[in-house]
């Protein structure tokens, strides 16, 4: 809360007592409101808003679906399908971060599916190790994010506009070469060991796991994280301090279509089939999920903790919908509220920083 405004008539003298403006009392609501905002406005405060969010929707899972909610094949269930958007979700946090946007990921992963189960893969992958399927889905996934880099950084082509000819292009592509029919995949050994449990767990979480903390890692504890924020926060800045701006953008681009193509090669596993549908609307999703959990769509500040957050909170929301019979509609509606009041307190925050 601002200070009330005084109306001043020329220069007026202060008496000999009194206290100057910096010195005077504040006032205890203005105390509050300035801490809570500061509370928010800290990467603690905004996880613990998260975390909140979260057992409340576990609350309200317990309460409407009782058991069905709370058996452990149910938070499995929701950590699977968690684990396959949350990869792709982790890359885009980094693009974000450097001040982009990637609107081709699932397409990416739709493409990659494709091309690691078509007949000429797996028959390879057959006859050799079922290594030659993963090495293809992570060639495709960073060949595309490799496209993309270029067309952004040394095209100087709008991001929106770049990923968006990518998310055409790949799923036509896709559709293509698969003919627009789905690929069962025919390589067991790929199945046996990326859809396994170890000790209970599903391969597919650990595997989430696996890649929010390498994520983490990279992020806030190494010179590439560092420039990613420097690029995103300040371009120019960050040129005039050295960082080849272009080249690391570039960077972001395949570093996501990695992931894109991780996230392929666990969809696969997950479904044993290769599709140009799967990966609809990932883009939309993975971008609720990095905005939710408090990376700045403007970029210069990113939190691989926050993403996994907020990709736990829109899958367990799903999940409390389809066991209340509630439609996919309303959880679209309610997706979209969520992303605009993200958005909205975000903005809140920053002009009460500044």
């Amino acid at each position: 809360m601002s200070e009330p405004e005084t109306a001043v008539v020329g220069r007026a003298t202060p008496s000999p007592g009194a206290q100057p403006p910096s010195a005077r009392p504040t006032r205890t609501s203005d105390r509050d409101g300035g801490g809570i905002a500061h509370l928010l406005r800290t990467a603690a405060g905004r996880n613990l808003g998260l975390v909140v969010a979260l057992l409340v929707l576990c609350v309200a899972g317990v309460v409407t679906g009782g058991d069905r909610f709370a058996d452990l094949n149910n938070v499995l269930t929701i950590l699977r399908l968690a684990a396959v958007i949350g990869v792709v979700s982790v890359g885009l946090t980094f693009v974000i971060t450097g001040g982009g946007i990637d609107l081709s990921v699932g397409a990416i992963v739709a493409l990659s599916s494709v091309w690691c189960t078509t007949l000429a893969t797996q028959t390879i992958a057959n006859d050799s190790t079922w290594l030659v399927m993963v090495f293809a889905a992570l060639a495709v996934g960073a060949g595309c994010g490799l496209v993309n880099g270029v067309l952004v950084a040394y095209g100087r082509i709008v991001p929106f506009i770049a990923t968006l000819a990518m998310l055409a292009g790949a799923r036509g592509l896709a559709e293509i070469i698969s003919n627009r029919r789905t690929q069962i995949v025919n390589v067991p050994a790929f199945v046996s060991v990326l859809d396994a449990d170890v000790l209970g767990i599903p391969v597919l979480v650990i595997l989430f796991a696996v890649v929010a903390a390498i994520g983490w890692v990279v992020l806030n504890r190494t010179t590439f994280g560092r420039r990613t924020v420097a690029v995103g926060g300040n371009p120019e800045a960050a040129r005039l301090a050295g960082i080849r701006v272009q080249r690391h953008t570039m960077y972001l681009y395949v570093l996501l279509g990695l992931c894109c193509g991780v996230a392929a090669l666990m969809l696969v596993a997950r479904t044993t089939t290769g599709s140009s549908t799967h990966g609809t609307l990932y883009e939309l999703d993975a971008i609720a999920a990095v905005v939710i959990g408090g990376t700045l769509l403007s970029g210069g500040r990113g939190t691989i903790v926050g993403t996994v957050l907020g990709v736990l909170i829109f899958t367990t929301l799903s999940n409390v919908f389809t066991l209340n019979n509630l439609s996919v509609s309303a959880q679209s509606v309610v997706k979209g509220l969520i992303i605009v009041a993200a958005v909205l307190l975000q903005q809140r925050l920053a002009a009460r920083k500044t």
